[in-house]
């Protein structure tokens, strides 16, 4: 489940949104209003349950084999995601849906860039299109699913290691 060219995706288990306005995210650290999105490369951080804690590592340029192998495991490709036991059976329950936007008011946010964002509401370009299986999605991509008891002594390595990494919803996670 990837954008086509011209395009980026908004993940949403609401299949009915017809027009998507600039809004302040609850969870934002940001105060102007926002359409959010993302491209291609970041759209399996949100193969996942809105409310699901996730850490997610992947190889960079600047990562060290040695790190790579203690946290993504030798053989095991080059991303890992990682969610708590808790969170499995909504991972293959959730009905999720992705949005196609037109991918022109759309620019990048964050350094590196996570997301793309618009300050103009945007409609899709059709409507909302079943994600699928989300393991598969996962087994696809070739990205690794580990299950963990708990999410934070794996966050704690991959944020001190030369990893890329990305945490969503580690509020949500068990202390």
């Amino acid at each position: 489940m990837r954008p086509d060219p011209g395009q980026v995706l908004h993940f949403s288990e609401d299949p009915t949104i017809e027009r998507f306005a600039p809004h302040v995210a609850r969870t934002s650290a940001r105060a102007e209003p926002y359409v959010w999105a993302v491209g291609p490369e970041r759209c399996p951080d949100y193969w996942f349950p809105r409310q699901c804690p996730r850490a997610m590592a992947w190889r960079d340029p600047g990562t060290t084999d040695a790190d790579a192998e203690r946290i993504i495991g030798a053989g095991c490709g080059d991303r890992v995601h990682a969610v708590e036991y808790g969170w499995l059976r909504a991972i293959t329950e959730v009905r999720l849906y992705a949005y196609r936007l037109p991918a022109e008011p759309f620019e990048p946010i964050g350094e590196p860039a996570h997301a793309v964002v618009a300050r103009v509401p945007v409609e899709p370009l059709g409507p909302a299109e079943p994600v699928g299986d989300l393991l598969e999605l996962h087994e696809r991509a070739g990205i690794q699913l580990r299950v963990l008891d708990r999410l934070w002594p794996f966050w704690d390595e991959v944020t001190s290691s030369t990893l890329g990494f990305s945490g969503i919803r580690l509020r949500n996670a068990r202390r």
